[in-house]
């Protein structure tokens, strides 16, 4: 069997590209099998990583032509991959055009992907596969040659263009559209694709020369991005690439971060724990921006305040858990039966039913990007005091509730220990005497429970209790003995979950585990295992949430913004620098 017969191809086969509005993952098939227009929250335009034969695609590879390697471009959020042909080599360079602010070229606002072909060494015979798929697969465009070298599928919403070399061969099937054509040094080829608005206008054919500057001008913006960023240090290469990529996942027009750009990727194979992460969580966008402002990007920061406010204004009583990348409350779930699911992993779900929990850690997470944006600037805007004072309020009106957790539990409200602990950080409250159980030798899931969690090693991660503190040693001690396999930790025993699912080992909580090793001095320990996390990154260093440590398969959505934050928060605890967790963060003693 040749790789193009894979259906379902493993989640570390893919690499990201986006434009801060959306993004599209793409397989070493050289196929973008997941891409939602207009924004990451949208319908997709391909989605054949949750439905192989509904979901479409667009793929663009050799004719019998296998992969030699692929990259990143340096610096930047561009991918090149290398096919050879015989002794012929062919490189595709794939982006989702970005714009410095300086420049004056702007590229159309409907260009959203450009796929370029590079001769390297002798003449190749290439092949565009071209299936567009709207409303979830439920709806196949009919496909129009509007004039040489550009096709339009139209939908409800909206209209996607492709546009291909003039000079090649074009045959339209049933909804897919096939474009053949052949290359040679000193010869380039582009294909690239508009989306527009239902009613918007037809876009303008573009010459290789403005997609050639809208490369340069891609790369320059991630350069430069990345340049802004004051660490310096041994662990850059995992750090940038981490860095990178939380980039990718912001909806820059409100300042927003989704979680991840995919939805329903399972957390085991055949399981049904698949869910929606195109959303903003305040958390893990909380959490996302310090440790961004850790590496000395600021801008990050102020945006999330921003649309924090947004949130607030429609709330000022209380936050939701999570909210559209627009400040958006409705968040409906539902689910479509009628998609297969990767790999046959159902259901599919849009929407997160999770937006109606109270997690009450989410406001002990505001406090402490406020604090990060205040030890930046040394002022904070009156709006945003008066939002932080209604959080205060808050807290000590709720802070004894139960809720349902970081791990969202559906049907198990209680006391969770990490809602308690970011509490603590909100307001200095301590929970010590009901969170630890002193006959299992750990602190545990909730209060007054006996469930192990990995959110345990919060309270040495905060600075509730020293690292050295007997019951936080203790508690190391019985997590790495109950809740590992291989080093790695599950967050808690999967079949005593309230689902009875297995799953694989989450990724954060090893890193967890990593921050709280280093701060009890057991450094050598925290770096072998921060080394063998690293391994678990797939060729172009992205993470997903989960990792099978028998199989090496990566689990869950995929790449996981919640997992590359607590890569560069591991990495900074590893050089004894402040991890922006704690109310003694801002120290510079390696405390």
């Amino acid at each position: 069997m040749s790789d193009r017969d894979v259906r379902y191809p493993p989640i570390a086969d893919y690499g990201m590209l986006g434009d801060l509005r959306s993004a599209a993952l793409l397989s070493k098939q050289g196929s973008i099998d997941w891409m939602c227009l207009p924004r990451f929250d949208s319908p997709w335009i391909f989605g054949r990583l949750l439905d192989w034969d509904k979901g479409g695609y667009l793929e663009l590879r050799p004719v019998g032509g296998a992969l030699d390697y692929r990259q990143y471009r340096r610096d930047s959020n561009v991918i090149q991959t290398v096919w050879r042909s015989g002794h012929a080599r062919m490189r595709v360079v794939d982006w989702m055009p970005i714009t410095p602010k300086s420049k004056r070229v702007k590229p159309p606002e409907s260009l959203r992907l450009i796929r370029m072909v590079q001769p390297v060494a002798g003449s190749t015979a290439w092949q565009l596969t071209f299936k567009p798929r709207f409303d979830y697969g439920r709806q196949v465009p009919a496909l129009s040659p509007i004039r040489p070298g550009m096709l339009v599928a139209e939908g409800t919403d909206g209209a996607v263009f492709l546009q291909y070399p003039d000079g090649a061969a074009l045959r339209l099937d049933d909804g897919v559209a096939t474009v053949t054509g052949r290359v040679m040094p000193g010869q380039r080829a582009a294909i690239m694709l508009h989306h527009t608005e239902r009613g918007g206008k037809r876009p303008a054919p573009i010459s290789m020369e403005e997609a050639h500057t809208y490369l340069h001008q891609t790369d320059d913006y991630w350069v430069d991005w990345l340049r802004s960023s004051t660490y310096q240090g041994r662990f850059d290469e995992p750090l940038h690439r981490s860095a990178l990529a939380l980039k990718l996942m912001q909806y820059l027009p409100t300042g927003a971060f989704v979680a991840a750009p995919t939805t329903s990727l399972p957390e085991s194979p055949g399981g049904s724990l698949n869910w929606d992460y195109r959303y903003t969580w305040v958390r893990d966008t909380a959490d996302l921006v310090n440790a961004l402002h850790q590496l000395g990007f600021e801008d990050e920061v102020d945006g999330f305040l921003r649309w924090v406010r947004a949130a607030h204004d429609r709330h000022p009583e209380h936050f939701q858990i999570m909210y559209t990348i627009d400040a958006e409350d409705r968040v409906p779930e539902f689910v479509l039966n009628d998609l297969e699911g990767y790999n046959g992993s159902k259901p599919v779900r849009i929407g997160n039913a999770a937006v109606e929990q109270v997690q009450l850690d989410i406001y002990g997470e505001l406090i402490q990007t406020a604090y990060t944006a205040w030890q930046s600037r040394k002022q904070l805007p009156k709006p945003r005091r008066a939002i932080l004072l209604s959080v205060v309020d808050y807290i000590l009106e709720h802070w004894q509730m139960e809720d349902s957790g970081i791990w969202e539990s559906r049907r198990r409200p209680r006391r969770y220990l990490y809602s308690q602990v970011m509490l603590w950080v909100g307001l200095d409250r301590a929970v010590l005497e009901l969170g630890y159980d002193s006959e299992i030798g750990a602190f545990t899931q909730a209060l007054g429970h006996t469930d192990l969690d990995a959110t345990a090693l919060a309270v040495a991660m905060y600075e509730m209790l020293p690292a050295t503190d007997p019951r936080v040693v203790s508690t190391v001690k019985v997590l790495q003995e109950k809740l590992s396999n291989k080093g790695f930790l599950y967050r808690y025993i999967p079949e005593k979950s309230e689902f009875h699912q297995p799953e694989g080992v989450f990724i954060i909580c090893t890193l967890w585990l990593v921050n709280v090793l280093a701060q009890m001095g057991r450094r050598d320990e925290a770096e072998a295992l921060f080394s063998r996390v690293t391994e678990s990154a797939n060729d172009l260093g992205l993470f997903a949430e989960e990792f099978d440590p028998e199989t090496g398969e990566l689990l869950g959505n995929f790449p996981q913004a919640l997992t590359h934050l607590s890569v560069i928060n591991a990495a900074l605890n590893l050089e004894g620098r402040p991890s922006g967790k704690g109310r003694r963060s801002g120290r510079r003693d390696g405390r």
